[in-house]
């Protein structure tokens, strides 16, 4: 039968259908007479994503007609990448109607453990090249070795694995941090563990979901509360995470335990609410939703007692977000009719699902008002989640008008909002308003600590510089180190700043934050000599470029391959043969000296993110959990 007509119909169509075919595939004896297949694609694919098992999924999938649309392959190969799976996940693989992509083809090797598949996909993965940077692979190739080193065992592989991140010049990302968090935590360097993710603000890396749950559960079960406790607070009024099934778990024990300070809030979280009958399909992110691994598991318990099996019925925020844009009034009607009972972390789902800011805000303001929500009012996160969208897409006075009725409200958004708006106002070339909210920032979020202050204001510089502001940004600059509080931006902000001014051709700019840098006592790393140097080549400034070659020297500091290359190129150009040689020559020593691989492939560190000594850092705590005799002596603790 035809499915009805309007998107929001089509999507509740879609959603019984698949309803229908999760519990078959869940039943315990096989029906009568064998169901037809689905013969719309969508319902096929969601089919394959819930299915309880891989075997159960492949089964399904050989029911559906011949030949089956490529997104139903990888859904497939998704879900046969364990490693009990791994002979049908190899099979398929070789019948794609296309070969999967190298990177694609990687992360399902890496997740069904076939070590040796996995690191020839590796090195079969094509380098590609970032701005000012050298080729390299993508981050998330690494991320995924680094995974199986770490799952398999093999501690040392798995740190020079990031280590050959970083050489090879790709930036660590979120997942990068995750799988090292992960890494330590799991084999009993939870102090390790939590200083990294300390780090991790300065560093311009986000804080995750899942980095919270393993960290939550570590210290529960260490019942180290105090500690658990600063993680929960960080967690709701710095980054404005939502609590992930491990850290419910983990604040119930220390509920338990008598330890209820500063946990007021997560009471709601920890019961509950039966009228919320939904497993929420999160395919996509870092990890499936806390609600679908829950009603899974629920499932499995039904089963194990022999009673008839029920499951929450099946809703995609993004499928859902797909039918409602445009917010036509038949859609809203299909809507309000289907009964949903709204909850904050559902909102927050729908609302990062929508493509336009306008049907998001639209969505925002009706979910709050129509009838039969249950009762639904917005709290820091949905709120906090909207003002991120609105900033996204410059409406600058919708920002306002929420900011403006969350403070008379008294409601205190997290840190991080505040970051992203100033983040996401560069985006939108609003430099005005991002100002605003800077100055206005301890109204939103509440007191501001000096370092999450550093933090705003590099977040505010850079979008100075993204909207060609980078004069405005030398005065705000001066500004907020004269201030009462006086804040030093790090390396990584000055680079940007000066990376900025530099294109711009404002070499005197450049001049004067150099300067700053020494007036802070601050000393600059390869990726800042490096920033220089490129700016004086492309603005024919050789003979100042090689002045810097010889403060590098004196520091210690080697260049990379491009911009040893870049400076040499420059200075034949302007007829310097004699320093261009001698730039070879002094090249030559710093090899010499020690340097046995040859000169960097790349400079590490990254403008307005991470510098070299952070790299550094993160690496000597990685690496030091796993030298001996620390980690041995760790492993002969843990044994029985």
């Amino acid at each position: 039968m035809a499915p009805p007509g309007s998107r929001v119909a089509v999507y509740l169509h879609r959603a019984r259908l698949i309803d229908s075919l999760r519990l078959r595939l869940r039943s315990p004896s096989p029906p009568p007479a064998p169901a037809p297949p689905p013969d719309d694609p969508v319902v096929a694919l969601h089919g394959i994503r819930c299915a309880p098992t891989p075997s159960s999924a492949l089964s399904f999938f050989r029911t559906l007609p011949s030949p089956a649309p490529l997104p139903l392959f990888h859904a497939l190969a998704s879900r046969l990448a364990t490693p009990a799976s791994l002979p049908d996940l190899r099979s398929l693989l070789a019948s794609f109607p296309l070969p999967p992509p190298p990177l694609t083809r990687l992360r399902l090797l890496a997740a069904a453990g076939d070590h040796p598949a996995a690191l020839a996909a590796f090195d079969s993965i094509p380098t590609k090249t970032a701005p000012h940077r050298h080729r390299h692979r993508p981050a998330e190739a690494h991320n995924l070795v680094i995974n199986l080193h770490a799952g398999a065992g093999a501690h040392a592989a798995a740190v020079e694995a990031f280590r050959g991140m970083v050489a090879e010049g790709a930036l660590p990302n979120t997942r990068t941090y995750t799988v090292l968090v992960s890494h330590l935590a799991s084999a009993g360097f939870l102090d390790q563990a939590l200083d990294i993710f300390r780090l991790l603000p300065s560093i311009r890396s986000r804080r995750t979901t899942r980095q919270y749950n393993v960290l939550a559960e570590a210290l529960a079960e260490a019942r180290r509360f105090d500690q658990l406790r600063w993680l929960v607070r960080e967690m709701g009024a710095v980054d404005g995470v939502l609590p992930g099934p491990q850290v419910r778990a983990a604040v119930a024990a220390m509920r338990e335990a008598g330890h209820t300070e500063g946990t007021e809030d997560f009471v709601g979280e920890l019961s509950p609410d039966a009228r919320i009958p939904y497993a929420v399909d999160d395919a996509e992110g870092e990890g499936r939703d806390s609600e679908g691994e829950e009603e899974e598991e629920d499932g499995d318990k039904d089963r194990s007692r022999g009673t008839k099996e029920t499951l929450k019925p099946w809703l995609d925020p993004r499928e859902l977000a797909r039918a409602l844009e445009g917010w036509a009034p038949e859609e809203v009607a299909e809507l309000e009719a289907a009964g949903i009972v709204w909850t904050p972390r559902l909102v927050c789902k729908l609302l990062r699902a929508f493509k336009k800011a306008a049907t998001a805000w639209e969505f925002f303001c009706w979910v709050a008002c129509h009838p039969g929500g249950g009762g639904f009012a917005h709290d820091r996160h949905t709120v906090a989640r909207m003002v991120t969208i609105l900033a996204r897409a410059g409406h600058v006075d919708l920002v306002d008008r929420l900011l403006a009725k969350v403070r008379a409200d008294g409601i205190l958004l997290p840190f991080a909002t505040v970051g992203l708006v100033l983040d996401f106002y560069g985006l939108s070339k609003k430099p005005d308003a991002a100002v605003r909210v800077f100055r206005d920032a301890d109204a939103i979020c509440g007191p501001i600590s000096r370092p999450n202050l550093a933090l705003l204001c590099s977040s505010l510089l850079r979008t100075m510089a993204k909207c060609r502001r980078g004069r405005d940004a030398l005065v705000l600059l001066e500004e907020m180190m004269a201030a009462e509080r006086g804040v030093v931006p790090d390396l990584q902000t000055f680079s940007g700043l000066m990376q900025s001014l530099a294109g711009a051709g404002d070499l005197s700019g450049v001049h004067r934050l150099f300067g700053l840098v020494r007036q802070c006592e601050l000393q600059p790393d390869a990726y800042m000599y490096c920033v220089l140097v490129r700016a004086y080549c492309k603005r024919e400034r050789a003979a100042l470029a090689l002045k810097l070659f010889d403060e590098m020297r004196g520091a210690g500091v080697a260049p990379d391959v491009g911009t040893k290359a870049l400076l040499v190129k420059s200075l034949w150009k302007e007829g310097k043969l004699r320093e261009a040689a001698l730039v070879e020559e002094r090249c030559e020593e710093i090899l010499a000296a020690g340097g046995k691989d040859g000169l960097p492939k790349a400079a590490p560190g990254h403008v307005w993110t991470v510098s070299a000594a952070d790299l550094d850092k993160v690496y000597d705590i990685y690496s030091g959990c796993f030298r001996q005799p620390d980690s041995e002596a760790l492993t002969a603790m843990n044994k029985p």
